[in-house]
């Protein structure tokens, strides 16, 4: 029997090139496994570039929707994923923050994997948050205000976050569960 628990839910996968394929790729087949409907958001039109262990390419993916051209209204819930290069690009564009930044104030749950929560670090997002990252990510979090263990998926108020691929099958578990409960009132 299939789990349906996200019918109806519509989540927004913010990435752009150097996103980590294995990263975009489960967590969005298990959120549609679920139900739900998923809309890639990028920086530009076209297609982004996926890669694997970050230096190699990966397969092309199409965007949906450029980041400057929607709202956290449009969506239930944020996928986050990683590779190095993906979120520092994303941290540094002015849509991408201002997104995320508003979408993390909603309150709605967002799923965050390796690099990751260099955007939310940029988007002010993780202050009084308790996550985990890739290692060399774990810095930046402290240095915004953030608390970091090192477990294989964190939760703290609709925050899902994990440390690399390896703890796919926790997080992706963790994110319909989450993506199914919705909003956190107590989130800031």
């Amino acid at each position: 029997m299939t789990d349906r628990t996200l019918t109806g839910k519509r989540v927004a996968i913010l990435a752009t090139d150097g996103v980590e394929q294995v990263e975009l790729v489960r967590p969005r087949a298990a959120v549609e496994d679920a139900g739900a409907v998923t809309t890639l958001v990028s920086l530009a039109s076209g297609t982004i570039q996926a890669m694997n262990h970050d230096i190699e390419k990966g397969d092309t993916f199409t965007v949906d929707e450029l980041v400057a051209d929607v709202s956290p209204a449009d969506f239930d819930a944020l996928l986050l994923a990683g590779g190095t290069t993906n979120p520092d690009k994303l941290r540094r564009d002015p849509a991408a923050v201002r997104f995320v930044k508003e979408f993390v104030g909603t309150g709605k749950p967002v799923g965050v994997i390796c690099h990751g929560p260099w955007t939310l670090v940029e988007a002010d997002a993780v202050r009084g948050r308790t996550l985990t990252s890739y290692p060399s990510v774990r810095t930046d979090i402290r240095n915004a205000g953030g608390t970091v263990v090192d477990e294989e998926v964190v939760v703290d108020r609709g925050l899902v976050s994990s440390r690399n691929p390896d703890d796919l099958p926790a997080f992706c578990a963790k994110i319909v569960e989450e993506f199914a409960q919705g909003r956190h009132p107590a989130a800031t």
